[in-house]
């Protein structure tokens, strides 16, 4: 709510006040009751703000208590319960019990829902990797002028919120790609689109109405922990529909033609995030997932749309 300019009020409660005085004053016989227009004039000196844009409950969201695992999140394996002819592309890994992949129409658009909870994990060993429900694609050689695009309409309702930031957050998206020389994981991230939440003020003091999206970059090949950097990108409000490119591949280094550059290409809701993939000379390959993974604390809720994937292979 606004608040109304004193001055303005000021000259409302004067002219309303000699409204009365003529009425007490007038040989009329109608009784005048201003105390209904009084009301309407006279608000608190100093309401609440307006509420945060992004603390309306989606549709889509799931709201109140829950349970860790869930009849309808149950899965026999990684790729047992994806619908027969998915909205999005990919091949499903859904390695959380909270809920299985579905999806809901909107406005005429169809979305797809990743759904995780905190120790929803029950493919892998208990303690080991984090929940996920996310999406592979097709994987590109390392050849000059190879490369895989994706591009899709994410909506983020809920990430995860574990009390720090090393441990908040869930991640979206992420490029892969494995590399020469050993180190680190035999199917190795290379950058993680993560969001964290975004706290409103006074009565949203408690919701997530935002997230600010992060770019966990390796700084060496295998990087895990320490060797990965964590870069601020943008904030998109909760619900908002955020359009999203991602772009991995290779290319000749314009500095020395003998060389090639890793690239790694994302485009955020318009706004370019261009970084170059350290040890170009060690990748193998290109490839990237989507959906919804990693939720240390609470529950995750991602959505997807209008995803494609585009791969090219020299």
């Amino acid at each position: 709510m606004k608040k109304i300019n004193t001055s303005y009020k000021i000259r409302i409660l004067t002219i309303t006040s000699l409204i009365v005085f003529a009425a007490f004053f007038s040989c009329s016989s109608e009784d005048t009751d201003l105390t209904k227009a009084i009301e309407e004039i006279i608000v608190d000196p100093d309401p609440d703000t307006d509420p945060d844009p992004g603390s309306l409950v989606a549709v889509d969201e799931d709201t109140g208590a829950y349970t860790t695992c869930n009849p309808d999140g149950e899965n026999a394996t990684r790729t047992s319960n994806d619908l027969p002819n998915p909205v999005n592309i990919g091949t499903i890994d859904d390695r959380s019990c909270y809920a299985n992949y579905k999806e809901v129409e909107i406005d005429g658009l169809k979305w797809g829902i990743y759904n995780i909870a905190a120790g929803s994990n029950n493919i892998d060993a208990p303690n080991t990797l984090q929940p996920r429900i996310e999406r592979s694609l097709p994987v590109a050689n390392s050849n000059v002028g190879s490369s895989v695009k994706f591009t899709g309409d994410f909506r983020i309702l809920e990430v995860a919120d574990a009390g720090s930031f090393g441990q908040d957050g869930t991640y979206i998206a992420q490029a892969k790609g494995q590399h020469t020389g050993g180190g680190g994981s035999p199917d190795p991230a290379i950058c993680l689109y993560r969001a964290h939440p975004v706290y409103g003020t006074g009565s949203n003091s408690d919701k997530q109405v935002a997230f600010d999206v992060y770019a966990e970059r390796i700084l060496e090949r295998g990087g895990s922990g320490s060797g990965r950097e964590v870069v601020l990108l943008k904030r998109v409000n909760k619900n908002e529909i955020t359009s999203f490119v991602l772009e991995v591949g290779f290319k000749v280094d314009p500095n020395d033609s003998s060389k090639k550059i890793h690239y790694c290409n994302a485009i955020i809701g318009g706004e370019a995030f261009n970084w170059n993939i350290p040890s170009p000379e060690r990748g193998t390959q290109s490839k990237i997932r989507y959906g919804a993974y990693r939720v240390r604390g609470g529950r995750a809720q991602i959505r997807w749309a209008n995803t494609t994937h585009d791969r090219v292979q020299n």
